[in-house]
């Protein structure tokens, strides 16, 4: 498969280019396609004419999302969207090659509410319809998506993504600017855009229609859209509504947990959330002083012990080096439990339900990591065993720390005599 992107250098190319890359290299392969990847042609700003006109004629599937967003005139928006949409298709025809293709369009291109007067609206409805009258006349597929707001890694600050703007500028200690926090936004993650872009390379897509600026799923993958009289769309289902305001909450809760501010603590991001996307955008703008910070370490003559992170809801994880010889524990809690994992020594963990006089003992190394769960109600103790290598120990606690009611009471694990 031979497969052809416009506006390769931009944000969607640059991330699409990558994973497609990715499988063509073989480091993914979750994505099923139909044959591999022989070619991938990355045509932008600095490729020829004639490097267009060659990769049309080879290329088994198209994806355009060459654009023009801020340009210095107003028809420019016209020239480079529909223009550029213009000269693809014919050459396309010049080679009599109806391979499939995909078009990036935008939600500005339904004309409706406050798009309905902007140039830039009118150019990409203009490229839509060129590609609708195209597939009529040479019978290829095409696949137009209307995009809301994108964001993710890699996206332009300080251009036309105000997610992208807000990260680069609070990463990098920058003013930002919010008129009006109620302002709703629709929002598609860049990683999700991928992964129904590859599969449309297996002409798997969702198709759907509008009414104004919504969305109106209309048919299942299965389906077959010829039997649609009306222009079908494609759009990505995962897409996120919320304020500008939630935005910029979550984005600057995301550089406090990133940066250590006031703590050690994480916020919670459930994995497909948006708040785990906004984090992850937001981390890809931190300059190179902000990826590291440091963390207080409690160090006395038996080693050290550092609180490496904390939760909201579940506890805190910390890391504990114990010197030649020392042990160290010798107590036990009423309801906190924890989880001690040897990674690098070796050593002895015991531990002695108090009332009773039975010891359970573990030995324990950082070439064979095991985890020895800390119950309630047992008095525990950690040995390092060895007379000239640090114990490295990770710990896991069900509870943040309080100093105010520690739950925390001194008793040996060994009594003797």
């Amino acid at each position: 498969m031979k497969i052809l992107v416009t506006g390769a250098k931009g944000f969607v190319g640059k991330n699409l280019c990558s994973q497609l890359h990715n499988i063509q290299d073989q480091n993914v392969c979750w994505y099923n396609l139909p044959e591999p990847i022989e070619a991938i042609y990355e045509y932008d700003i600095d490729s020829t004419l004639e490097q267009l006109n060659a990769w049309c004629e080879d290329a088994d599937f198209v994806f355009n999302l060459a654009g023009v967003n801020r340009p210095q005139n107003q028809e420019e928006f016209m020239q480079g969207n529909f223009g550029f949409a213009s000269t693809l298709l014919g050459m396309l025809k010049k080679h009599s090659n109806t391979c499939p293709v995909m078009l990036s369009s935008s939600i500005q291109a339904t004309l409706a509410g406050r798009f309905g007067t902007l140039e830039y609206g009118k150019s990409k409805r203009a490229g839509e319809e060129l590609f609708f009258d195209y597939a009529k006349e040479t019978g290829a597929k095409v696949f137009v998506y209307r995009f809301p707001n994108l964001f993710g890694k890699w996206c332009r600050p300080n251009y036309n993504s105000a997610i992208a703007t807000f990260c680069n500028n609070i990463a990098n200690d920058l003013p930002i600017q919010v008129n009006d926090r109620s302002v709703e936004m629709e929002l598609l993650y860049i990683d999700d855009l991928v992964d129904e872009m590859i599969s449309a390379l297996r002409g798997e897509v969702h198709y759907c229609t509008f009414d104004g600026v919504e969305t109106v799923p209309v048919l299942s993958n299965s389906q077959n859209p010829s039997n649609f009289s009306e222009h079908l769309y494609c759009y990505v289902p995962v897409v996120y509504k919320t304020t500008l305001g939630i935005i910029v909450d979550i984005i600057q809760e995301c550089a406090r947990a990133a940066s250590n501010v006031g703590g050690i603590n994480m916020i919670e991001l459930p994995q497909g959330s948006l708040r785990y996307k906004l984090m992850t955008t937001y981390l890809s703008y931190l300059p190179k002083e902000k990826a590291i910070y440091n963390f207080k370490m409690n160090v006395d003559s038996r080693g050290s012990f550092t609180e490496l992170f904390h939760t909201l809801n579940c506890g805190q994880v910390s890391i504990n080096i114990s010197k030649p010889g020392v042990t160290k524990g010798e107590h036990w809690h009423h309801s906190k439990w924890e989880t001690f994992i040897v990674v690098s020594g070796h050593g002895l963990i015991q531990l002695r339900k108090e009332g009773t006089n039975e010891v359970w003992k573990y030995e324990v190394s950082g070439d064979n990591i095991q985890a020895i769960q800390i119950l309630p109600g047992y008095t525990h103790n950690i040995i390092n065993l060895s007379d000239t290598e640090d114990l490295v120990t990770v710990m896991y606690c069900n509870e943040i720390f309080n100093l105010n009611r520690p739950d925390t009471f001194f008793d040996l694990v060994e009594v003797k005599g």
